[in-house]
């Protein structure tokens, strides 16, 4: 006797949906296109336009069998809950190109893992703060802050090191491996304190001591962005060493 071959039945996994309004947008009722709206079919090579109807149970125009029946899409309170049972709604949703641009589905899973992420970044970015040594969390601070960083104590200077790697800990990580930040912020230290000066048009460098040219800022560049790259050439990592010796004496 021939044995049957048994056929694997593999059945749909149908499932509740939410969709919501992108930007987290939530006004009392916001009704989209059921009609007119169009989906580009890659396996058949052309547009296809989608409509939400009654009575039809496919969202493609060209499939639809007598009359159509058009339904209205509202969500309330920026959201819109379609149940498994409503097949050619979710279809619709899925395939309309204002999916991803309006409005997108409400997944668990991904914002869990979104979540997660944006966590293990905030988490990554407070222990590098926490163990900051006081000259980098200088650097750091002053580009968010400005000159005010310069009359800040250690710790107004840590407590507001921690809360910019809380609120900000991408930006924050940036600028902590940027080694131009501390290059910055020593150019800014030496004009502070005198050691070198930065011409009125912002323009050249000087030495305090007797005006003598130490470089010229490029046109349309930061002076201590400029400064900064500077100190990493030959000629520059010279100056850099002096204006140290000069500024610990």
């Amino acid at each position: 006797m021939k044995k049957e071959l048994k056929k694997e039945v593999v059945k749909t996994a149908f499932k509740d949906k939410v969709y919501v309004l992108k930007n987290e947008l939530s006004p009392l009722t916001f009704t989209i296109k059921s009609r007119g709206v169009y989906y580009f079919d890659e396996e058949k090579g052309y547009e296809r336009e989608l409509k939400y109807t009654q009575n039809q149970r496919t969202a493609f125009a060209d499939e639809f069998k007598g009359d159509a029946r058009l339904e209205h899409i509202t969500f309330l309170d920026g959201v819109l809950s379609v149940p498994k049972e409503k097949q050619t709604l979710q279809s619709f949703m899925d395939l309309s190109p204002d999916n991803g641009r309006i409005f997108e589905e409400f997944d668990t899973v991904k914002i869990a893992v979104d979540e997660l992420q944006d966590l293990e970044i905030e988490l990554e970015a407070l222990n590098a703060a926490k163990n900051m040594d006081i000259e980098l969390a200088e650097a750091v601070m002053r580009v968010e802050i400005g000159s005010r960083v310069s009359g800040m104590t250690s710790k107004e200077l840590k407590r507001d090191l921690l809360l910019f790697a809380k609120d900000n800990p991408l930006l924050f990580l940036e600028l902590a491996s940027d080694d131009n930040v501390q290059l910055r912020n020593f150019g800014v230290k030496a004009t502070e304190s005198g050691v070198i000066k930065l011409s009125e048009d912002q323009r050249n460098f000087t030495w305090g001591s007797n005006g003598r040219k130490i470089m010229t800022v490029p046109f349309d560049e930061h002076p201590y962005s400029a400064l900064a790259v500077f100190f990493k050439t030959d000629e520059g990592m010279e100056i850099y060493s002096n204006i140290d010796k000069r500024i610990k004496d």
